[in-house]
């Protein structure tokens, strides 16, 4: 193993070794006062992605390993793009786990995602009908208050936006399959992920009468706002995928660190199969395993998911060899129907 990895992709938790990560590049040097905050642990999503136990993932080749610590070391956003089922998500709830980085932030793209719904939301409307109910029971002194007295009740940073905040552990985020999004999103990213801070012009607006407000995190917690303006300290590891469905701007591309992303083979698909169903699944399940690795020979898009479907299935509905077979045809079948 390198010596200059804090990332090893061993499936063992060693939260000391961030603090190994030397100081940042200057040009990559963030230094916000500290926003304390408490960060939550790993949840469900994180354990369903890596299963129970303590393996080896499929994803992490040296290449693999070689560029997620570039990311780190450098504080830059790392951009996976590989075909569905293969890994990329799990990547970003990889290194979460191994590192003591708390719950995995995350973003899923749609078509209609904006740059803003990663970074806060506002709830003007719930603002007013809460002043409105105020008026109407004659509590004149609330509902007439200065306005920055309650503001912070309305306003809630999203996955992008708490992970901006100067926290002295980098956070984890996930922006899940961005090549989903309209033809801005990519280019409106650039500037945030560049300066690692960004405006809320609602805070801003009254940052004169109370430069502090308290606003909810992403993960529901309280934290302070100051001059509404968010900035980060540690800078956070942000895992940008994409199945490629489209190309981006070269911009983008200039500011991450590029991983494409294998499916897994061999030891990789035994060490998959093992993390969800335990220690010497891989030769329990061998005749699926073959199965599934005789059934890519033909260049079609199988994503591991089906391996792992057929394999659960095959457990709790197979009466004997014949129809374990017959399970796992049943449920590999490939995605599209020519060689990739």
């Amino acid at each position: 193993m390198s010596e200059w990895f804090v990332y090893q992709g061993s499936g063992r938790p060693d939260p000391a070794r961030i603090n190994r990560l030397p100081a940042p590049p200057p040009w990559r040097n963030f230094d916000a006062p500290v926003v304390p905050y408490d960060v939550p642990s790993l949840d469900s999503s994180t354990r369903r992605r890596l299963g129970a136990g303590a393996v080896p993932l499929p994803v992490q080749g040296d290449r693999t390993l070689e560029l997620v610590n570039a990311a780190l070391y450098l504080r830059r956003p790392l951009l996976v793009t590989g075909e569905p089922g293969v890994g990329k998500s799990t990547l970003a709830h990889s290194v979460a786990y191994e590192l003591g980085l708390g719950r995995v932030l995350e973003w899923p793209i749609v078509s209609r995602s904006e740059l803003r719904d990663g970074l806060y939301t506002y709830d003007a409307i719930g603002r007013l009908q809460d002043a409105q109910l105020r008026r109407a029971a004659q509590d004149r002194a609330a509902a007439d208050g200065p306005e920055s007295e309650d503001i912070g009740r309305y306003i809630k940073l999203g996955p992008l936006g708490t992970a901006l905040l100067a926290a002295d552990r980098p956070r984890v985020l996930l922006i899940d399959e961005l090549d989903k999004s309209d033809i801005d999103l990519p280019n409106d990213l650039l500037n945030v992920l560049e300066e690692g801070r960004f405006a809320i012009p609602e805070l801003e607006r009254i940052a004169d009468r109370t430069p502090v407000v308290e606003v909810l995190t992403g993960d529901g917690r309280k934290v302070a706002v100051t001059g509404g303006q968010v900035r980060c300290r540690a800078f956070p590891f942000v895992v940008l995928t994409s199945n490629r469905e489209r190309e981006f701007p070269a911009p983008l591309l200039r500011r991450c660190i590029p991983l494409d992303l294998q499916a897994p083979r061999n030891e990789g698909l035994a060490a998959l199969v093992q993390a969800h169903f335990g220690e010497n699944a891989h030769e329990i399940h061998r005749d699926i395993l073959d199965q599934f690795v005789e059934a890519e020979a033909d260049g079609a898009l199988r994503p591991t998911d089906q391996l792992l479907n057929a394999i659960f299935l095959a457990v709790h509905a197979a009466r004997d060899a014949v129809r374990r077979e017959e399970i796992s045809a049943l449920l590999m079948q490939p995605l599209d129907r020519g060689p990739r």
